[in-house]
C-alpha cells in the first residue's frame, strides 16, 4: 500500500481529475451523460439498464451534479489523508498493544484532523464547495429542470445578472456570507475542541 502511494504515476492519475476545470469537467460528463449520443448511457443500455436522463431529469439532476463534483475533489482528498497518515510516527501504532486502543483512536482522530487541516483540507472547505457549485449547473442545467438544480449561488447569480434586481442578489451575497462564516467558526471550534486530548 505505501508503495503504491509513492507511485508517481499513480498520484498523478488520482489527482488529474481536480486538475481539469470545472467547466471542461462539465462538458466532459455532460457529453457522456448524454442520453442520446452519451457514452455513458450507451454502455448503460448495452447491459440493458437503459438510458437515462442524468441531467434533464428533475429528481436525477442535482444528485448526478453532486456526483460529478465529488469525482473531481475525491482524489485530492484521498491523497491528502494519505499525506496526514504517513506523519503518524510508527510507534504510535505499538501503543494499541500496551495501553489499548482507546489511546490509539483519540490520536488518529485528532492527528489526522490536525495533519489533514495542515495540507490543506481547512475548516469548511466541504460546504464551501457545496455553497459555490455554479459552474457545473451554468454548463449543464442552468438551474433546471423545474428549478431542481437552483442552488443559493445560481439564485444570486439569477436576481443580480438575469433579473438586474442587484440589491436583493447583494443582499443574498451578505447573507450567505454570514451563514458560512457562522457555519466556519463552529466548524472550527469543533475540531479544536478536542486537540488538548493529545497532551
Amino acid at each position: 500500500m505505501a508503495r503504491l502511494g509513492r507511485s508517481l504515476i499513480l498520484r498523478s492519475i488520482i489527482l488529474a481529475p481536480y486538475l481539469i476545470a470545472n467547466v471542461i469537467t462539465a462538458i466532459i460528463w455532460y457529453w457522456m451523460l448524454d442520453p442520446l449520443l452519451g457514452f455513458g448511457n450507451a454502455v448503460l443500455q448495452w447491459i440493458g439498464i437503459g438510458r437515462i436522463p442524468f441531467f434533464t431529469d428533475q429528481h436525477l439532476a442535482l444528485p448526478t451534479i453532486a456526483a460529478v463534483n465529488i469525482w473531481r475533489h475525491t482524489g485530492l482528498t484521498a491523497l491528502l489523508f494519505y499525506t496526514g497518515i504517513q506523519a503518524i510516527p510508527k510507534d504510535i501504532y505499538e501503543s494499541r498493544q500496551n495501553r489499548g486502543s482507546r489511546a490509539l483512536e483519540k490520536f488518529f482522530r485528532n492527528h489526522l484532523t490536525t495533519n489533514s487541516a495542515n495540507h490543506g483540507l481547512r475548516p469548511g472547505d466541504q460546504h464551501h464547495r457545496f455553497f459555490s457549485v455554479f459552474d457545473t449547473i451554468a454548463v449543464t442545467t442552468l438551474g433546471g429542470p423545474n428549478y431542481s438544480t437552483r442552488t443559493i449561488v445560481w439564485y444570486i447569480y439569477e436576481n443580480g445578472f438575469v433579473n438586474f434586481r442587484m440589491g436583493y442578489a447583494s443582499a443574498l451575497s451578505c447573507a450567505l456570507f454570514v451563514c458560512l462564516a457562522i457555519v466556519t467558526l463552529v466548524q472550527m471550534r469543533i475540531l479544536r475542541s478536542g486537540q488538548s486530548d493529545l497532551g
